[in-house]
């Protein structure tokens, strides 16, 4: 048997996040539920990115900030060196968020009252951003095949053949569903969009958590004309787990709809940045690999612990594979519970929190999205308790005890 690399980084210990301001651990507060929701590892940073904000912290003076040529660079570098390209550092503009880019986007590409496209079931805050500033959700939702979600290409061009439709928003790789698209999708959507002039918010935000020899192509890469009307939403804070720093950048070829985007930023007043965020960024970017080959190492382990677990003790529950991402779907449709059915049921009866399917639009009932960036101690903590709420369903109204006897 080859001998295993030697691991340089712990991702075994769990760390205490209670009481610390944790959106992830403190929504319970006070509460014996185990959270397994939310987009939010439970692993330190790399020790690169910890060191930074220490001497930063030492230095002592947090005045206004502003990011010059390292910050571009460490992006530019860092998309050439994990997915081989390399965007021109001009195109690069700040944002303290994927959803504030996302925001922004709608008032700089769109009007009161034209239709943005989505491709549910997708990451919740789409809807909220759309609906909040009186445009309309246009939905062309994915198709479940029975193991993956795939687009609907028929449905996506006769959405955009509605000429309201000014904007799509892309997930890509697809948050809850895991998809990594393949470059001959995305070929063929960029053919659709570029061909009706519709310009393209490509959220790809988890674009660094890869498995099983996927491949993340960034849309922005596909063609030429697909380029020059994209706008790609790019972070750390997924990747290294720094989304409390609140930094993140927009990748905007089109000196056109980089200026749309840019007046807005400078309207909004939120160009400046977070002094720790922006040293953190160019940390990870440039000094990250070696823990996220890692990380992903591990993740892939927690993937194959919970499809043994549920195959052993719950097989009427299935894990949807993700090709990428560390929060995939539960395929929990068996159990014939509504979405809030559902939710109640994990939290109440099993004391684990997961993202409700529904909270993600048309497709997602019936499924729970897991996070599984978790040391496996808390990970086989959490799936123990997701068996014990399903054992509960005995005494649960309206449900067949009999499908899920052994």
């Amino acid at each position: 048997m080859a001998n295993r690399p030697e691991q340089r980084f712990d991702f075994d210990t769990p760390v205490e996040r209670r009481c610390t301001g944790s959106l992830k651990w403190d929504r319970y507060k006070g509460r014996d539920v185990a959270p397994l929701w939310v987009a939010d590892m439970d692993f330190k940073a790399p020790p690169e990115v910890i060191e930074v904000l220490r001497k930063r912290a030492d230095h002592g003076i947090f005045g206004y900030t502003r990011r010059f040529a390292p910050y571009r660079e460490a992006i530019a570098g860092w998309f050439e060196r994990r997915h081989g390209w390399r965007p021109d550092t001009e195109w690069i503009r700040h944002t303290p968020g994927v959803v504030p880019a996302l925001a922004a986007a709608i008032l700089a590409f769109t009007q009161p009252g034209d239709g943005v496209l989505v491709q549910p079931p997708v990451y919740y805050p789409f809807f909220a951003t759309i609906t909040g500033r009186g445009r309309r959700v246009v939905e062309n939702p994915l198709v479940f095949t029975g193991s993956r979600f795939e687009m609907d290409f028929a449905d996506l061009e006769k959405k955009l053949d509605d000429s309201s439709v000014k904007l799509v928003f892309l997930c890509s790789p697809h948050n809850p569903c895991g998809r990594v698209w393949t470059r001959e999708e995305l070929e063929r959507f960029a053919r659709i969009c570029a061909s009706r002039g519709v310009i393209v918010v490509s959220d790809e935000i988890h674009c660094d958590i890869l498995f099983g020899g996927a491949r993340h192509v960034p849309l922005a890469d596909v063609s030429e004309a697909i380029r020059d009307l994209s706008v790609t939403t790019v972070a750390p804070s997924k990747t290294f787990n720094i989304a409390g720093l609140s930094t993140a950048a927009v990748i905007i070829p089109s000196k056109r709809l980089r200026d749309n985007y840019q007046s807005v930023i400078d309207f909004l007043h939120i160009d400046g940045g977070n002094v720790f965020g922006t040293l953190a960024l160019e940390a990870a970017y440039t000094k990250g690999d070696a823990w996220l080959d890692e990380l992903l190492a591990y993740l892939a382990g927690n993937l194959d612990f919970i499809e043994s677990f549920l195959a052993e003790r719950l097989p009427h529950i299935r894990l949807i594979r993700p090709e990428g991402t560390y929060i995939p779907l539960l395929d929990c449709r068996s159990l014939n519970l509504s979405g809030p059915e559902l939710q109640n049921l994990l939290v109440e009866k099993g004391g684990v929190a997961l993202d409700g399917g529904h909270w993600f639009g048309t497709g997602g009932t019936g499924f729970a999205r897991i996070n599984v960036a978790t040391p496996r101690a808390l990970l086989k903590e959490g799936m123990e308790r997701i068996e014990r709420a399903v054992r509960s369903l005995v005494k649960f109204p309206g449900v067949d005890s009999r499908t899920f006897q052994a």
